[in-house]
């Protein structure tokens, strides 16, 4: 395998954690330096270790079970896009959820006939991260490379070192620039842009589970 090909292949399942980086960013709404390094690096370090995860278990597997990669394929790919589809929806309504919470309680004050001022972002409150959220992001947006390492197992010329490094490198970088935008849209947006990011993740969700379906 070629080092474009990799490349490639890193920068196509880069894409699904680009989408919920920005999502991300604009969760943050103001930018830090060490989240979005964060934010990047986790994205970056699942899309590493899930190539390495499948490769490793073809490698151990190999010389007991001759078919047993390709049925690990297959097992993955049966499986993966429903596990990626739950956890990328079921964040993307929570976002919606949060977005709508301001209208909502608009909405029961007027009906109380009660003056409503919407709270305005102080910037010098501090921004939290979801670290628990971030983790649940990262593994739904990498299961797919789970799927490729097993691939890479199956390739006796493969440097799966080289390979998982280059893919972590595009992906922080991806991810990175997807922050860097999220942070600008949801300070220009607020609400909207989370509604809207909400709508991305579920988006995202169905495409996977449709791209899986229909192949």
């Amino acid at each position: 395998m070629e080092l474009w090909e990799i490349a490639l292949t890193g920068l196509s399942l880069a894409m699904d954690a680009f989408a919920v980086s920005m999502c991300k960013g604009v969760e943050m709404k103001k930018f830090i330096l060490k989240y979005a390094i964060l934010i990047a690096g986790s994205f970056a370090l699942f899309q590493m270790l899930m190539p390495l995860i499948g490769w490793g278990v073809v490698t151990l597997l190999r010389g007991a079970i001759e078919s047993g990669s390709e049925r690990g394929v297959e097992i993955i790919e049966q499986s993966d896009h429903w596990i990626a589809f739950a956890l990328l929806a079921l964040l993307g309504v929570k976002m919606i959820v949060d977005s709508i919470k301001p209208w909502c309680k608009k909405r029961r004050a007027l009906k109380r006939g009660e003056e409503y001022i919407e709270e305005e972002a102080d910037p010098s409150a501090p921004v939290k991260l979801g670290v628990k959220t971030l983790l649940v992001m990262s593994i739904a947006t990498s299961i797919d490379a789970l799927a490729v390492g097993v691939t890479f197992g199956l390739l006796e010329s493969i440097n799966i070192w080289e390979a998982i490094g280059i893919i972590g490198a595009i992906t922080l970088a991806v991810c990175f620039v997807g922050v860097i935008i999220g942070v600008k849209v949801g300070a220009k947006f607020r609400h909207k842009a989370e509604f809207l990011g909400g709508l991305v993740l579920i988006a995202l969700g169905l495409k996977i589970l449709i791209e899986h379906l229909t192949a």
